[in-house]
């Protein structure tokens, strides 16, 4: 089972790779604010899964610079269930007005993303 993971795993990337997205277009001034903005978010995933790419792909495509984080390593890994009260990928952690919330679902991450960026 693992060696079929990991052949598809190489697979989704290569796909992600060679069909790989535009990036979205601004003015410098509104693409600096866009980066602001999204210095409080964070992408918690795992690398070939394929409803991460799928995100990663949106922001991409939206030109969002949002850090992401390897939810495969033990600390990150903790970090996500203590906190986000789940062991689940995607998640996007969202730190606004003191408040942090922790979103899943690629469906769901992209429409926040789309509401509030694009």
């Amino acid at each position: 089972m693992f060696v079929i993971r990991w052949i598809l795993g190489r697979i989704i990337l290569l796909l992600d790779f060679v069909f790989s997205p535009k990036k979205r277009q601004r003015p410098q001034d509104e693409q600096t604010s866009i980066d602001q903005q999204t210095k409080n978010l964070a992408l918690y995933q795992y690398k070939a899964c394929p409803f991460c790419v799928k995100v990663r792909r949106e922001m991409k495509r939206q030109n969002l610079n949002i850090p992401v984080v390897d939810a495969k390593q033990d600390h990150n890994k903790q970090q996500l269930l203590t906190n986000g009260g789940q062991l689940k990928v995607p998640c996007l952690k969202i730190e606004a007005n003191g408040k942090t919330q922790w979103l899943y679902e690629s469906k769901a991450i992209i429409e926040y993303l789309n509401q509030r960026f694009a």
